[in-house]
C-alpha cells in the first residue's frame, strides 16, 4: 500500500502530497508542532489520516514531555490538543483523534499509570488507531464493492484513497475491491480546484494500481453525465452530519446535484468517526476557508487581476436527500439516515468487528 504516514522512533513520516504527482518525497515530523504544520499545509489530507496524523501528534508530543509530575503533564496534554485541533476545522476525525487520545490519556493518568508507562500506553493506542483504520477501509470496501457497476464508468470527486488514510482508501478503496472482484470500472477523477486533488493524487494513486483513470475538468461531469457516460458517482467525507448531511471537499454538492438530476447513483464512502451526532445537519458544520493564494495562484503564477475578491471554502455540504447510500466499515446506511445511523452506532457498540471479506 501506498505509504501515507509512518510512526517511526524519532517522529512521524509523511508522504509529502503537496509534491504529488511529480515527486514523491518525505517529511519527517520530529515534535507536535511540526505535525500540526504538516497538517494545515496539507501535506497530509482526508479525514481518516488526518484524525491518525493527529493521534501520533499526540503520543509524540507526550513521548517528548520532560513533566515530572502528572499535573504538569495535564497541562501539556491539554496544549499538545488544543494546538493539533487548531490545524483544519471541518475532519470530524481530526476532533475524535484528539478526544480518543485524551481519554486514554485521562484513564491513566487517574489510575496512577508512571508517566513512563503512559507514554508507551499512547504511542500505543496511536499506533492501533493506524490499524484500525486500514482495516476499516477494507470493509468499506467489502460492503460497498457491489454496489459499483459491473463494468461501467465511475466518477469521483476530490482524493478518498489510500492518501486519505493510513490506506487502500475510503470511496477508491471500494473501487479497488470492486477491481479486485472482478469488476471492469474506469474511473473518473474530477480535477478539483483549486488544489487539485484528483488531478494530482486520485490519478496518481489509481493508476499507481493500473486502474484506468481519466482526468475531467471540473465542469465537465454533467455534460458526460447527459451522455449517458457515468454510471456511478462515489466520495468521501469530511465530516458527516446526524441526519446525513455531508461535507465533503468544495464541489461535491454540485456533482450530487447533477447525479440525481440524471438518476446516477451517488455514494459516500466513510468510516463511523466521520459521522458527528453532535452535529445536527450540513448548516452547522463548520467550513474551513483557506487562503486565497490557492485560487489566485497555480504553480506560482499569479492568475488572477489585483483587487479580486475571492472565496475558498475548502469544502461544501450535501444535502442527504442527494445521497443514495453511505457506506461504512459497519455496513450500509440508506434513507431515513436519522434512523439508520443511530442503529449503525448501535449495532457497532454491539459487534465492533469488521467483515472484510
Amino acid at each position: 500500500m501506498i505509504p501515507t504516514l509512518e510512526w517511526l522512533p524519532n517522529g512521524v513520516n509523511f508522504l509529502d502530497q503537496t509534491k504529488l504527482p511529480l515527486e514523491e518525497t518525505y517529511v519527517l515530523a520530529t515534535d507536535y508542532q511540526q505535525v500540526a504544520t504538516v497538517i494545515r499545509d496539507m501535506i497530509v489530507r482526508g479525514a481518516p489520516a488526518i484524525g491518525v496524523s493527529a493521534a501520533m501528534g499526540v503520543a509524540l508530543g507526550v513521548s517528548q514531555s520532560k513533566a515530572t509530575s502528572i499535573e504538569a503533564l495535564n497541562a501539556e496534554v491539554a496544549t499538545i490538543g488544543d494546538t493539533l485541533a487548531a490545524t483544519r476545522p471541518t475532519a470530524v476525525n481530526l476532533f475524535w483523534a484528539i478526544e480518543r487520545m485524551r481519554d486514554k490519556y485521562n484513564a491513566l493518568a487517574t489510575a496512577g499509570t508512571p508517566i513512563p508507562e503512559i507514554k508507551a500506553a499512547l504511542i500505543k493506542e496511536a499506533q492501533q488507531m493506524y490499524d484500525e483504520d486500514i482495516a476499516a477501509c477494507k470493509a468499506m470496501g467489502a460492503h460497498g464493492a457491489p454496489l459499483l457497476p459491473q463494468e461501467g464508468t465511475v466518477l469521483t470527486h476530490c482524493n478518498a484513497g489510500a492518501l486519505a488514510t493510513c490506506g487502500y482508501g475510503t470511496a477508491l478503496g471500494v473501487i479497488r475491491a470492486a477491481v479486485e472482484r472482478g469488476h471492469k470500472i474506469d474511473v473518473y477523477a474530477d480535477e478539483t480546484r483549486p488544489y487539485l486533488q484528483g488531478a494530482r493524487l486520485t490519478a496518481w494513486e489509481l493508476l499507481h494500481d493500473n486502474i484506468p483513470t481519466t482526468v475531467l475538468c471540473d465542469n465537465m461531469a454533467g455534460s458526460l453525465m447527459r451522455q449517458g457516460k457515468i454510471h456511478a458517482v462515489i466520495v468521501g467525507a469530511d465530516r458527516i452530519a446526524a441526519n446525513g448531511d455531508t461535507a465533503n471537499k468544495i464541489g461535491t454538492y454540485s456533482v450530487a446535484v447533477l447525479a440525481k438530476e440524471h438518476g446516477i447513483p451517488f455514494y459516500v464512502a466513510a468510516p463511523l468517526s466521520t459521522i458527528d451526532l453532535q452535529t445536527a445537519t450540513g448548516d452547522d458544520i463548520p467550513i474551513e476557508q483557506r487562503s486565497a493564494t490557492e485560487v489566485t495562484h497555480s504553480n506560482g503564477k499569479q492568475m488572477t487581476p489585483n483587487g479580486a475578491a475571492i472565496q475558498n471554502p475548502a469544502f461544501d455540504a450535501t444535502p442527504a436527500k442527494y445521497i443514495t447510500a453511505i457506506i461504512t466499515e459497519h455496513g450500509i446506511l440508506r434513507t431515513p439516515y436519522e434512523q439508520s445511523i443511530r442503529d449503525m452506532f448501535d449495532k457497532a457498540a454491539a459487534k465492533p468487528e469488521l467483515v472484510t471479506a
